[in-house]
């Protein structure tokens, strides 16, 4: 069935997106850090998640920002097969969504225009813009991740062997959170790719962070894998900002993809507490 959506409508959804993601904390996300504050047994942990659930529902109540560092607005646009655009660039209109949507809700603008010459842009665009065509005719869904600095510094990417294997994986994730230790402002959500190549492994382990939180892998292995990980990372004590306990992630997602036989690339991309991110069918 084709279907004509002009850009200004996926333009305005990013708006949306980028003032909710960064104001209100998800309902899933509540639930587990208060699931986490009913299982921790560390007295600084509690006061940590106790703080964290505090923070998220004055950021709510009053309008404002969950943290100061309201991100770079990562957008992901799916576009079924049939699906035409109109309305003149996806890309300015994905622009002017980020541009609207941190100038109205008053959120920190963090990107500069070249990353030596460090040169604020004013505005948060460009954004990074992902756009793929998938087998649904008449799909428009788009997402955002307003991805904060600190957490994405502390995220990583390695071309393992397949000798590696599964243990290699899961000791490459939980060494890239120990090297972060606080500074990637855990709790966490933990974004794996694995296979792929160089490029898209990355880009597979941003995605992965857009899953609905905690909702295991429909792929039965993978979702045995995120239960090792997230017991691992669990296990290492650095807790609640680092500060101990067994609180260092909520939530592990991975996604896979077919790779060459003589490599096993993985990338890790953590996501903090605050985990600005929201989608809209459209």
């Amino acid at each position: 069935m084709a279907r004509e959506i002009d850009v200004s409508e996926i333009g305005d959804a990013v708006r949306r997106l980028a003032a909710r993601a960064c104001i209100h904390l998800g309902e899933r996300e509540t639930a587990a850090l208060e699931a986490a504050l009913a299982d921790e047994p560390f007295e600084p942990a509690k006061a940590v998640l106790r703080d964290l659930i505090e923070n998220a529902r004055i950021a709510a109540s009053e309008g404002i920002p969950i943290c100061q560092d309201t991100g770079l607005a990562v957008v992901f646009v799916e576009l079924g097969d049939g699906v035409t655009l109109a309305g003149g660039s996806l890309r300015e209109a994905v622009d002017e969504g980020v541009r609207a949507g941190y100038a109205e809700a008053f959120l920190r603008r963090s990107v500069v225009s070249d990353p030596l010459e460090r040169v604020n842009t004013g505005d948060n665009t460009p954004a990074v813009l992902h756009v793929e065509r998938v087998d649904t005719p008449d799909a428009v869904r788009v997402m955002l991740d307003a991805k904060g600095g600190g957490s994405e510094n502390c995220s990583r990417v390695a071309m393992l062997t397949p000798g590696d294997g599964r243990e290699g994986v899961i000791d490459f994730v939980v060494e890239t959170v120990e090297k972060a230790g606080g500074k990637s402002c855990p709790p966490l959500v933990i974004g794996v790719g694995v296979g792929g190549n160089f490029e898209t492994a990355p880009y597979m382990a941003k995605k992965a962070l857009l899953r609905p939180l905690g909702d295991p892998s429909p792929e039965k292995h993978l979702a045995g894998l995120e239960a090792a990980i997230l017991k691992r990372v669990n296990a290492t004590g650095i807790g609640p900002a680092g500060l101990g306990g067994r609180t260092t992630a909520l939530a592990v997602h991975v996604r896979a993809a077919p790779c060459h036989i003589a490599s096993l690339p993985v990338a890790v991309n953590l996501d903090c507490h605050a985990h600005r991110h929201g989608e809209v069918t459209l």
